[in-house]
Order: structure tokens, then C-alpha cells, then sequence
């Protein structure tokens, strides 16, 4: 996980932002399909093979097949997740050279003024 920045700057904000978000999508998502494994299982226990036929038998798939899906789409958010915070540590990284190198352009225009 990222570390964030203290004082957030206008091009790693949106990121962050997004970051956050998407986190909370996957945790609602990963919630949903555990919260559809148990229900599944649920009906599958309760109802008799015998009666796990036609409309029920396809109601029953297709409840695993949106399983399956949600499952998916968690996964897909956190290999989303992991790119955001690729691209956060990046731009953290890339905002200090950027002031590492400013600060002595800033301190040289100073003293060019000066003069």
C-alpha cells in the first residue's frame, strides 16, 4: 500500500481520490459475492435435489454465474487499485525531483535578482 503524501498536490489529489473510491467498489463487490456464495449455498442446501429442476435449477446456475462474475469484477478492481497506486508512488516520486530540482533554480533566480 502507498504511503500519502501529507499535503496532497493538484496532479496526485484525482488519484487519490480515484484510489479511494475504487476501494470502496471492491470491498462493496467482494462483500456482494460472499454475501451471494452463502445465500447460494443456502438454497442449495434447503432445496431438495429432487426439486432443482427447470426454473429452479437455472435460477440456481445463474446465481453461481453472477457469483463467478462479482468474483471476477473484484478481482479486476484490485488489479485496477494496483495501478493507481503504481501511478500515485510515481508521480509522489517524480513531484520531489521536480522541487528537488526547482528549489535551487528558485534560491539562483534570488540571487540573480538581488544583484
Amino acid at each position: 500500500m502507498i504511503k500519502k503524501p501529507s499535503f496532497p498536490t493538484s496532479t496526485t489529489r484525482p488519484l487519490l481520490k480515484a484510489l479511494d473510491q475504487n476501494d470502496g467498489v471492491k470491498k462493496v463487490v467482494k462483500q456482494s459475492a460472499d454475501e451471494l456464495l452463502v445465500i447460494n449455498a443456502v438454497l442449495k442446501k434447503g432445496i431438495p435435489d429432487q426439486v432443482q429442476t427447470g426454473d429452479v435449477a437455472q435460477a440456481l446456475e445463474k446465481t453461481a454465474d453472477i457469483e463467478d462474475s462479482i468474483q471476477e469484477s473484484a478481482k479486476n478492481l484490485a488489479e485496477v487499485n494496483q495501478l493507481l497506486e503504481h501511478e500515485v508512488d510515481e508521480r509522489i516520486l517524480l513531484e520531489r525531483e521536480l522541487l528537488a530540482a526547482k528549489t535551487p533554480l528558485t534560491l539562483a533566480n534570488k540571487e540573480l535578482k538581488k544583484s
